[in-house]
């Protein structure tokens, strides 16, 4: 050890020697932009000398001794490097010139690397971060409508679990694995827990060409995302602060108690019942003089407030020099809940809170000329709160306890229920109930190592990854509830009220659970690019190896999850273009799951796809100038997807039940029937034959650029046939002996296609810089094979319909009358009268029955994603509008609070129901918006059907942001190079012809936690 360190000192004082002994010169110098404004902080270094260099004060002036005939490297983020060679002068004035990339030069990150934008063959789109603005901690409430191929929605505002699901191009199975696959920094992890500002590049993988080096894994598409990394240079620090202010963007609206009361009595005498309030009840529900039993209470403006506060915070440092470079960044996101607390409650806070600390260090080290070390860490931590009561509880209701069914308190402190079990008021489930805390952590590991192989020859690379990550997750719900009271009907003679107790109190008590997982990745590939000419040759052979460990506490009762999920592949790709005018990529993978049987467990998924760049035709080139790339793309592959709704079907497991069993044995003994034991049968089935669900993708694409890329885009339309969908077998006859538990196979089919783009139109007017963009998707799905029972009406099958079709009666308005009724079909549903929804008889059998079920409608997922938006500049000012919409969507509202008093009391009356209603003598329109009212139920009116059926497609003002950057000279004074602040509005205005709540949830009850409409205030500082 003593003569490496010896030998390590002796090589570096003979370099210093060197160095010193070589004629040195002091040269000096100011660096500036193209308007003379100076750059603070330009990095200046001597070339092939690593350590060597000195940054711009400032004022832009730099001073460096250097050898006399040495060449000085200048460069700047968001410059092109300008290379100086010094020859003896000591005055060197640099103007540096902003970077202009052209279509040429644009790049992509794929799932082999780095790519020039004009040789991908297949869809891949790039998505400029920027664009992804959002408040909130998850940056997937960003992607719908900024990322062709992506079809995203939120369903729920609720903090910690505003999360958007995504699919791209859509849904293309109706089997369990229909996400995409989500790679950070080359490891599969979720984007939910992610920084936005810790990210350097996102892109999204859509056809099978792109996906096919990910083999079973890719069925779905995948997203690729890239995190920052040092650059050479001084220590750069950025900051960014935000402070919001959050509101609901669309909540149900209620009548109050005395429309309530008033609509009850027309709900019992429209049946011929007498009305149970007589008007003198009505009198104490409208003026309060008796709360206890005549309570007029608004639930929603009782626990809710009108908005509530978000915070966030980030911080990243950056830098190094030619040997080491740096990145570290620090984060905290803190959104506040909406609910409304108990003041009277100081040790504990039941509101939903959400905070999250992230942190991450990329080092990247050059090992030697030819290798490179990435080392990086990462992780998250984060707390969510909630009430005692769950969400679904709470908002179930929210929406259907009505204003007069029971105050919050009555006056001798006993707290107020309606009845037991879910039957409980808003405020005891938002603030008497307890709280729950869970804590998610994630630690994130990996390493990198890069090893150029020049020596051996040209053009050929070293990839080897290594990563760890570890999450775990913890709950600790704190739950409780007092006594709860229901008053009786009348008082006594005194005056007092009785009261029935509906639920004994019950002290808190503590429910701690405790799971995680341990991820463990290998991957390595062998990378071969060279340019012999005019020929563009490559190739790429990847290794990778996947395991993962549940480290949940407790396994007894399935000892299945104590196995760890493992994979394994190989993957290639080979690739040729000629004078970047033609291309053709061959793209395989041969992956490997642990789910299958010996001898189905590995398949084999090839890709082929090939372009031609008309814009680099000679004849083109000569006489349409303005064409700057106009690229044709096909590609055709299979991919599979071994994500199945069981783990090992090719196992059959047992159970022993009593309805099975036997006696045996003590025959003729006072227990003649013997001793009973219990038989043994199926739980599983084994199906030894389960394999892969393979796709087959086509996909047709275009990219432009045109009028010096002004003007560029892609427009793609893809088809894809997804074939051994795994499914239950429902229908198979009980000869075969299984008599309950039906065994899966491989027997669904699915077809999807459709067509997804973008474009953006670039231009400059005077000193305003433009930007219009847009971009779709739309994606269709069709079941072409389902295990069903054969059906002369080929309307009650699956098979040619899409996946999650709506399904339901055809309404064909209100009966008029009783003579409309008798001379129409017979409703086998419940007594009718008039006011009641009438139904079309669609097989004419004379009936209306289940037979007369058809699709109607689309699906609630959306079919149709699109977004659209205007950039501009101007000096200091930078303004961004941008719209985003959904459409081919729809669902059935259901419920208590769509069907009035269907749960008798249980249930609040919206202010859409008011007025809007069949009623005798009043309104006896046949398209009333809804039907006669009944109470306790009617089970006619109370089918799905076209007619409780609404459009779930909106439009809406996604994002409006203005900023502005102060001036370079007023912010040099205070050592800084940059401070921008901005308004950002989100979700500001949505339009719809659903406007019950927000459409986006595709909530068929609205019994969710509310989107939220945000205004933030946020400041950017660089130094």
């Amino acid at each position: 050890m003593k003569k490496v360190v010896v030998l390590l000192f002796l090589v570096l004082g003979i370099i210093n020697v060197s160095y010193a002994q070589e004629q040195q010169i002091e040269v000096t110098g100011i660096v500036t932009d193209a308007n003379k404004e100076p750059l603070i902080g330009a990095n200046i270094v001597v070339k092939n000398m690593p350590g060597f260099g000195v940054m711009t004060d400032m004022e832009g002036h730099y001073k460096i001794k250097v050898p006399e005939f040495s060449t000085l490297i200048y460069s700047y983020i968001g410059f092109k490097n300008e290379e100086i060679q010094v020859k003896g002068r000591k005055l060197i004035n640099v103007v540096m010139k902003e970077n202009e990339t052209t279509s040429l030069d644009e790049v992509t990150i794929t799932g082999t690397g780095v790519q020039k934008k004009i040789t991908v063959t297949g869809a891949v789109t790039t998505v400029d971060v920027a664009q992804l603005r959002t408040p909130s901690a998850s940056i997937t409430n960003a992607l719908a409508g900024n990322i062709p191929g992506i079809m995203a929605r939120q369903t729920s505002g609720q903090p910690g679990e505003n999360i958007s699901e995504f699919w791209i191009r859509g849904i293309s199975t109706f089997g369990a694995g229909s996400g995409a696959l989500v790679l950070v920094d080359g490891f599969e992890r979720s984007m939910n827990e992610l920084n936005v500002e810790d990210i350097e590049s996102f892109s999204v993988l859509k056809d099978a060409s792109a996906t096919a080096i990910y083999g079973s894994r890719g069925a779905n598409g995948v997203v690729l995302i890239t995190t920052k990394r040092g650059r050479e240079g001084k220590t750069r620090v950025n900051a960014k602060i935000e402070t919001s202010y959050s509101a609901r963007t669309k909540t149900p609206k209620f009548v109050d108690g005395v429309r309530y009361v008033q609509m009850v009595n027309e709900a019992f005498t429209t049946r011929s019942k007498p009305a149970p309030y007589s008007d003198g009840d009505i009198e104490l529900f409208a003026n309060g003089l008796d709360p206890e039993l005549f309570p007029n209470v608004d639930w929603m403006d009782l626990i809710l407030k009108k908005g509530a506060p978000i915070y966030r915070a980030t911080v990243d440092l950056s830098g190094g020099g030619t040997t080491a470079r740096y990145f570290v960044s620090a984060s905290y996101v803190d959104e506040g809940g909406m609910y409304k607390t108990d003041e009277g409650l100081k040790d504990y806070d039941t509101n939903a809170n959400y905070r999250r600390w992230n942190y991450r260090m990329n080092v990247d080290l050059n090992l030697t000329k030819t290798t490179l070390l990435k080392v990086g860490i990462g992780g998250s931590l984060d707390k969510q709160n909630q009430p005692g009561g769950t969400p679904e509880q709470i908002w179930a209701s929210v929406l259907s306890y009505n204003p007069i069914a029971t105050p919050v308190k009555y006056k001798d402190g006993k707290w107020a229920a309606q009845g037991s079990n879910n039957q409980v008021s808003p405020w005891l489930l938002v603030t008497q109930m307890g709280y729950t805390e869970n804590w998610n952590n994630k630690i994130q590991t990996n390493i990198n190592l890069e090893q150029d192989l020049k020596f051996v020859t040209p053009g050929l690379k070293f990839y080897g990854r290594f990563g760890y990550d570890t999450n775990t997750h913890n709950s600790k719900a704190h739950l409780k509830w007092p006594d709860m009271w229901k008053a009786q009907n009348k008082r006594n003679s005194f005056g007092e009220l009785g009261f029935t107790k509906v639920e004994n109190e019950h002290l808190m008590s503590i429910h701690p659970i405790s799971t995680g997982e341990r991820k463990e990745y290998l991957e390595a590939e062998l990378h071969y690019n060279r340019t012999f000419g005019d020929h563009l040759v490559g190739g790429v052979l990847k290794y990778t190896q996947e395991k993962i460990v549940n480290t949940s506490e407790n396994f007894e009762k399935n000892a299945i999850q104590a196995i760890d999920r493992r994979h394994q592949g190989l993957a290639g790709r080979f690739t040729y273009g000629w004078k970047y005018r033609y291309f053709v990529d061959f793209n395989f993978g041969y992956n490997g799951s642990e789910n299958f049987a010996k001898g189905y467990q590995f398949g084999f998924f090839p890709a082929y796809s090939v372009a031609w760049n008309i814009a680099e035709e000679p004849i083109i080139k000569k006489n349409l100038t303005w064409m700057n790339m106009f690229k044709l793309r096909y590609s055709f592959g299979k991919v599979g997807n071994d994500f199945l709704a069981t783990r090992f079907p090719y196992l059959s497991t047992y159970k022993t039940e009593d309805k099975y069993g036997y006696h045996y044995g003590d025959i003729g003994t006072a227990n003649s029937s013997g001793v009973f034991y219990p038989g043994l049968t199926y739980s599983k089935f084994a199906s030894r034959n389960i394999t892969w669900e393979v796709s087959e993708k086509h996909d047709l694409g275009l990219d432009f650029s045109l009028f010096n890329d002004k003007l560029n885009g892609t427009i793609d339309y893809f088809h894809e046939q997804r074939e051994g969908i795994y499914m239950q077998r429902s229908y198979l006859p009980f000869s075969i002996g299984l008599l309950e538990y039906q065994p899966f196979a491989n027997v669904g089919s699915v077809k999807s296609e459709g067509f997804d783009g973008n474009i953006a139109y670039n231009h400059k007017l005077g000193e305003v810089d433009f930007t219009f963009r847009a971009n779709m998707t739309y994606s269709k799905n069709e079941i072409k094979e389902y295990d069903e029972v054969y059906s002369r009406y080929g309307y009650t099958r699956q098979k040619g319909f899409r996946v999650g079709q709506l399904r339901g009666l055809i309404a064909e308005g209100l009966f008029r009358d009783y003579e409309e009724i008798r001379n129409s079909p017979t409703q086998t549903f419940g007594d009718v009268a008039p006011g009641d929804i009438k139904y079309k008889d669609v097989n004419g059998d004379g009936l209306i029955t289940d037979a007369d079920v058809v699709p109607i409608g689309a699906t609630d997922k959306p079919n149709l994603i699109y977004g659209f938006g205007l950039s501009a500049m101007w000096k200091g000012f930078d303004f961004n509008l941008h719209f985003q919409g959904a459409g081919k969507s729809t669902f059935s509202i259901e419920g208590a609070v769509a069907y009035p008093f269907s749960q008798g009391y249980w249930g609040n009356i919206m202010t859409d129901v008011d007025g809007n209603y069949w009623s005798l003598g009043k309104n006896e329109n046949p398209n009333a918006k809804y039907p006669r009212l009944s109470f306790g139920g009617n089970a006619n009116n109370y089918r799905t059907s076209t007619y409780w059926m609404r459009d779930g497609s909106y439009l809406r003002l996604k994002n409006l942001e203005v900023g502005y950057t102060l001036p370079t000279k007023w912010i040099n004074r205070i050592h800084l190079n940059k401070i921008r602040v901005y308004f950002m509005g989100t979700n500001l205005l949505t339009f719809s012809k659903f406007d019950l709540w927000d459409p986006e949830m595709g909530s068929t009850t609205g019994e969710k936690y509310p989107l939220s409409r945000t205004f933030t205030l946020g400041l950017t500082l660089n130094l």
